[in-house]
């Protein structure tokens, strides 16, 4: 299975429309009908947007790998949206020099060794 056909199984088990897929998206309805009708995939820029409105994971759309599922393996990898909690802290962490990260770091080993994080 494609990117597209996960796209449009996905739109399809959501009971909308190519036009409403659109407008939630921003995507043009002339791009997401060439999808269906040339068989293409869309471009990188676009799989975010898609992600969010479908309400599935990058690598799902990607792969078809679900993430918790049975067929999935391990995440060395992950997407966030820089706007949650989870974003905010990755950035933060970012930005650190690596003293700092190392000291977090120290905090966190701490936290699992102890058993406040598994």
């Amino acid at each position: 299975m494609t990117i597209r056909d996960r796209i449009f199984d996905k739109i399809e088990e959501l009971d909308i429309t190519q036009k409403r897929f659109s407008e939630l998206t921003g995507i043009a309805e002339s791009t997401i009908s060439d999808w269906k009708k040339k068989r293409t995939n869309p471009t990188a820029d676009k799989i975010m947007v898609i992600c969010k409105v479908l309400d599935v994971t990058p690598e799902w759309l990607l792969s078809g790998i679900e993430p918790e599922g049975k067929r999935g393996n391990p995440k060395e990898w992950y997407a966030i949206d820089a706007e949650t909690e989870s974003g905010k802290l990755v950035t933060a962490f970012n930005a650190m020099d690596k003293a700092q990260q190392a000291r977090i770091m120290g905090y966190v080993e701490a936290m699992i060794s102890s058993g406040l994080l598994e």
